[in-house]
């Protein structure tokens, strides 16, 4: 059986958590910041759960991680 290529894009923004979750992290924290509310941006740092609808998907294109 072949090596299964992995997709650039999602190994640079999806990780595996030790329970198989597939960790992402939050949009809209690269620019317009001085909008946003102290309290917003910190939590946008934290990283979050991706959808159960997607972790199928997003576990295909990260074979090996």
């Amino acid at each position: 059986m072949p090596k299964i290529k992995t997709h650039s894009g999602a190994k640079k923004r999806f990780k595996l958590s030790k329970n198989g979750k597939v960790i992402r992290a939050h949009a809209n924290k690269s620019h317009i910041l001085n909008k946003k509310t102290r309290k917003r941006k910190r939590g946008l740092r934290q990283t979050a759960v991706a959808d159960k609808t997607n972790t199928a998907q997003v576990k295909r294109l990260i074979p090996y991680k």
